[in-house]
């Protein structure tokens, strides 16, 4: 039976028909292969886009896709507007079909910036972070000579200070922290010529990106949930007054801010012009705890039962695929199918094999499917070439991951 997993979502969790549907479609592949339920994909989309409301567009995050073919599904829809993108050279290969890409963290790759250089269409579709005087210096001594006018957008440290600096809360990203330092790099890239100040992003990773309803101690969950509120309260001040400082020197063509994990609140502020997402449209691992939203579980990867060590065990090759971050049992991968499964904690995720145990190991043979979720979104791209994409009860497309494409740039 389905069960709702908050009065604020109209979303569902993982449910048993689905899954067995999910199993039955791709039945005849042979393991290891990745899956996108085009379903739940798109339901995650349009749930996105409601949360975000009328407002504030998204613009999606490519490395939470990390497919081409997923990521202009997301964008034709009403709501999406334009791409975050990882690094440079990414950003060229994109800009062949896309008009707009922010890059979300400083570059310093000298042969992409001298290719972005040389090519008006994409300095005029690309817009570069920059979050210190010293990145300006360092593009204007590799990029000798006349050149276009390269877009560029501040990165505005968005994390929690305390103790005048000595307590930090989220991640170490810009040293752009008050609107009087917002304001002196803008009026430095202004007054430098070839650059042109495009808008001003801020990612606050403490509220996005830490859910809210995490197990384990209810004094931790309630403690992370007061700073979050405090947290939520301070930005929205600084960041307002930093985006009037800053257009004091110069107007904005954009303010983007956010998370998959914050976009109502990010979106409610009037500076606010573009909230960044992606994640919650495959649904991974990380992002069954939070209160306010639940995406569907759309993407998987799935293993092959090999070994049966005794009567309550079965044991998959491989499984091993971890995500990036602090060392935890949130960076493993979820069991996802049959229901009922659970690692062994001696084991756990393995890079060979990975042994399963509960109720529904006694009842896989050898050769039968064992259904993952990845902790991140993303990172599931970097393990496989192609997504088998499930519509209804079948497998309707066969795509390939940026893996899969074989570009420098990876």
């Amino acid at each position: 039976m389905q069960q709702t997993a908050s009065a604020a979502s109209a979303l569902v969790p993982l449910n048993e028909v689905r899954m067995a549907q999910l199993d039955r479609a791709t039945e005849h592949l042979d393991p290891p292969f990745a899956v996108v339920d085009l379903d739940a994909f798109d339901a995650n989309a349009a749930d996105l886009a409601r949360r975000t409301g009328s407002r504030a567009t998204i613009r999606l995050a490519s490395k939470s896709v990390r497919s081409r073919h997923l990521i202009r599904r997301a964008l034709d829809r009403e709501g999406y507007r334009g791409i975050l993108a990882f690094t440079l050279p990414e950003a060229l290969w994109l800009a062949r079909e896309h008009e707009d890409v922010v890059i979300g963290y400083p570059t310093t790759d000298r042969t992409a910036l001298r290719q972005l250089a040389k090519d008006e269409r994409a300095a005029s579709r690309i817009t570069l972070m920059v979050d210190s005087i010293g990145q300006l210096d360092f593009m204007d001594a590799v990029l000798v000579g006349s050149r276009p006018d390269l877009r560029v957008c501040i990165d505005l440290d968005a994390s929690l200070e305390l103790a005048g600096g000595r307590l930090h809360l989220g991640p170490y990203r810009s040293p752009v922290h008050t609107p009087g330092q917002a304001a002196a790099l803008a009026r430095a890239i202004v007054n430098r010529p070839g650059f042109h100040l495009a808008g001003v992003m801020s990612y606050e990773g403490q509220i996005a990106g830490l859910g809210d309803n995490q197990p384990g101690s209810p004094l931790k969950r309630a403690a992370l949930r007061a700073m979050q509120r405090f947290s939520a309260r301070e930005l929205a001040e600084r960041r307002a007054a930093a985006i009037a400082a800053v257009e004091a020197v110069q107007p904005l063509e954009f303010v983007n801010g956010g998370g998959t994990g914050s976009i109502e609140q990010t979106a409610s502020e009037h500076v606010i012009t573009e909230v960044g997402a992606g994640s919650g449209l495959y649904g991974p691992g990380l992002f069954d705890f939070y209160r306010h939203f639940r995406p569907r579980p759309a993407a998987f990867f799935v293993m092959s039962v090999v070994r049966r060590p005794s009567d309550r065990i079965a044991t998959v090759l491989g499984g091993g695929w971890v995500a990036s971050g602090p060392h935890g049992k949130d960076r493993l991968p979820t069991l996802s199918w049959p229901q009922g499964l659970r690692m062994n904690p001696m084991e756990g995720a393995g890079e060979v094999q990975t042994p399963v145990l509960g109720r529904a190991a006694q009842g896989l043979r050898l050769g039968d499917h064992v259904w993952f979720r990845h902790a991140k979104a993303g990172e599931l791209c970097e393990r496989v070439n192609t997504l088998h994409l499930v519509a209804g009860g079948e497998v309707v497309d066969q795509v390939p991951t940026y893996r899969g494409e074989g570009h420098a740039f990876l």
